[in-house]
């Protein structure tokens, strides 16, 4: 049999349209079961070898034959394909999962991973090394799967996510704890060097944390994401956007800045950056020089209420009555110069 490399088929979000099972899979196990490999171009080795087991457990098994992703296959003895490493033949097979997939293919060529690939990254990771060939199985079931892909190339992140309030929780299989996708994305990946995502990072947070029903059903105040658009934080962040700064950033304090990134633990966990203790030096990081007072005034994520920044309340309050005495006693006083113009004239 000429030297065929087996083009893979991935999965990248949708399952492939339905096609007739037929004797392909039975006919190409007829060789492939066997240990069978090739060597490339460079030096190095590819097995040809299909696992049967393997295929069968595939979302892919019943759904599509070996010919709709390997049309060489057709044709026995199979055309001769020639590329020079392995890694060659992975971003190959990538390009094919877009028959299928292409809506997710689409999205992957604005990720960073896509970019990586544009400069030259033989590394870059492309559809097979996330999903995998023929062994494809559901992306996050169980939901620890996603984390444990990402941490092929993340390693180091992994194992700090792993040992974060929301990796522990993934650990549990709790389904409404965020993992890797649900703040960079599966196909259209962003990262944190992209201009604009540190300015995006209350939105992302916002997500869950501004879910009320999600919240309630943990006991997590919803009012997060409010209360921190409401302090100077927040407002900073926000006029300089609008103001259009540089890619829209700010340098100031957003969520990540104040209870980490991937290492997000408890708030009132005893190493917590945030607990009371410990917010003089979560301060210092950008306010230098900070005393053990500085944090005094800030709010926290609290609104001002008696028990809780009662000055604040109480000024607050005052205003309410204030602003709208103030704004009604001069629309009065110039309906009755009207009035009185108007009798005397």
């Amino acid at each position: 049999m000429g030297a065929f490399l087996v083009i893979v088929l991935v999965i990248t979000g949708q399952a492939p349209p339905a096609a007739a099972p037929g004797p392909a899979g039975e006919e190409c196990l007829a060789c492939h079961a066997e240990a069978i490999e090739i060597t490339l171009a460079d030096g190095t080795t590819h097995s040809l070898s299909l696992d049967a087991d393997a295929l069968e457990k595939s979302v892919h098994a019943g759904k599509a034959t070996c010919a709709d992703c390997h049309p060489q296959a057709r044709e026995i003895p199979h055309p001769e394909r020639l590329f020079t490493s392995a890694r060659q033949l992975s971003v190959a097979a990538s390009e094919g999962c877009r028959q299928c997939h292409f809506t997710d293919y689409r999205r992957t060529l604005d990720s960073v991973h896509a970019d990586a690939v544009a400069r030259g990254d033989r590394m870059a990771p492309v559809c097979v090394d996330c999903h995998g060939g023929h062994d494809v199985q559901s992306p996050n079931v169980p939901r620890t799967r996603v984390a444990e892909t990402c941490a092929k190339c993340h390693a180091g992140i992994a194992r700090t996510y792993a040992a974060s309030v929301h990796g522990q929780d993934v650990a549990q299989n709790v389904a409404d704890v965020p993992t890797c996708t649900d703040c960079h994305r599966s196909h259209a990946i962003e990262g944190p060097r992209q201009a604009g995502w540190r300015s995006t990072t209350p939105q992302i947070c916002g997500r869950c944390h501004g879910d009320e029903p999600l919240m309630q059903k943990y006991g997590l105040s919803t009012n997060v994401l409010k209360t921190y658009v409401a302090d100077f934080h927040g407002k900073t962040a926000s006029l300089r956007r609008t103001a259009g700064g540089a890619s829209g950033e700010a340098f100031v304090a957003v969520c990540s800045d104040c209870h980490g990134t991937h290492d997000v633990g408890r708030a009132d966990a005893a190493a917590s950056p945030v607990l009371k203790a410990n917010l003089a030096r979560t301060c210092q990081q950008c306010h230098e020089g900070a005393s053990a007072r500085f944090p005094d005034s800030w709010l926290s994520h609290y609104e001002p209420s008696l028990s809780h920044a009662p000055a604040v309340y109480a000024v607050r309050l005052a205003y309410w009555f204030l602003i709208p005495f103030v704004i009604g006693g001069l629309v009065l006083q110039i309906f009755l110069h009207l009035w009185r113009v108007a009798v005397n004239r």
